[in-house]
């Protein structure tokens, strides 16, 4: 029978419904490369995210993006949310196809512009802080309070709350794993009273490389240690990177904010976080939104949009976040009514 076979392949080498098969996948491939370079030929600058990157979509659906979320890469929208605290209603609802929300801030702030009154408060998350917006919510003497991303790590009650690691595989390795070394960071090193050298952990001298240096609206000093004194150090491998081939570490120490330069937004900002009116303020944003989220998400059973293109996933949203408003006026608004 395999003899039978082989001299039936080198007589017939394709089935005729095996060569169709071929030429019609080879002729749609063709045509949906084609479809992709008139679009994007006819829209050389469109897609474009806020770093002026191009926003990566797919045929099925353009006005999608790539989300990167906690189960991976994903296609498709961001939903996002105004909630006012008191009765936990959305006031506003937009479903945006991009990845970053940074550039979601002002249009959300822009639909409660008939809404808020003069003494509204703006409370989002770290997803939302970046320059600009904190530039413009200024510029239109908005009082907001927006985190950035290493909140977590200088407010004191997260200490010891580090993000919890994956579960590993049931058959993993169980033997204990040698700990990583943690290497010392900038705040370890300080800068002698005469600023003209910097000492590290172990004590040594390091010497300056040049003067004073701008480093983000701050005035820094760098410093490099001396061959002679990192070449036989024992906390050598808790310094560097690659203790090997690295001779001497180099450090940038901050002095201060540069003189005669105004203050950035984000310092502002992350001063007016820090403090306990703003730890309080973070709470109260958790407080007010996250628990919406999870009534759409868990109650209402929207883990995910089941329709195509901003249009109809812009309905499908405001649609669930209509049914979520009308919840709460049965149970809260107008069932105490008289």
């Amino acid at each position: 029978m395999l003899t039978r076979h082989r001299q039936e392949d080198l007589t017939h080498p394709y089935e005729p419904s095996l060569r169709k098969r071929e030429v019609r996948q080879v002729e749609r491939l063709q045509e949906e490369a084609a479809k992709i370079r008139t679009w994007l030929q006819a829209h050389p600058a469109d897609r474009r995210g806020v770093r002026g990157a191009i926003r990566k979509s797919n045929c099925t659906d353009n006005e999608s993006a790539k989300i990167a979320t906690g189960k991976g890469v994903i296609q498709g929208d961001t939903g996002v949310v105004v909630v006012d605290e008191q009765p936990q209603s959305i006031v506003a609802a937009q479903a945006h196809g991009v990845g970053q929300e940074q550039e979601l801030l002002a249009p959300a702030v822009e639909a409660i512009q008939t809404l808020r009154p003069a003494a509204t408060l703006i409370m989002a998350d770290a997803g939302y802080h970046s320059e600009a917006n904190l530039q413009q919510l200024a510029r239109h003497g908005l009082d907001a309070y927006l985190p950035d991303k290493g909140y977590r790590k200088r407010a004191p009650r997260y200490a010891g709350q580090e993000q919890p690691r994956r579960q590993p595989a049931p058959l993993y390795n169980k033997a204990p794993q040698p700990q990583k070394l943690r290497l010392f960071r900038p705040q370890d090193f300080h800068v002698a009273e005469d600023p003209s050298h910097g000492v590290c952990p172990a004590g040594a001298r390091l010497y300056r490389n040049g003067h004073h240096r701008e480093r983000r609206g701050f005035v820094a000093l760098k410093f490099t240690g001396r061959k002679t004194a990192c070449g036989g150090c024992t906390l050598r491998v808790r310094c560097l990177r690659a203790p090997a081939t690295t001779p001497v570490r180099q450090v940038s120490l901050l002095l201060g904010p540069t003189a005669g330069k105004p203050e950035t937004y984000t310092a502002q900002m992350k001063r007016k976080i820090d403090s306990p009116r703003g730890r309080e303020m973070i709470t109260r944003r958790c407080a007010t939104v996250e628990p919406v989220f999870g009534n759409l998400h868990h109650n209402k059973r929207l883990p995910r949009f089941t329709l195509r293109g901003r249009e109809k996933v812009d309905g499908q949203w405001k649609l669930y976040c209509l049914g979520h408003n009308s919840e709460k006026l049965a149970h809260w608004g107008y069932a105490r009514c008289p």
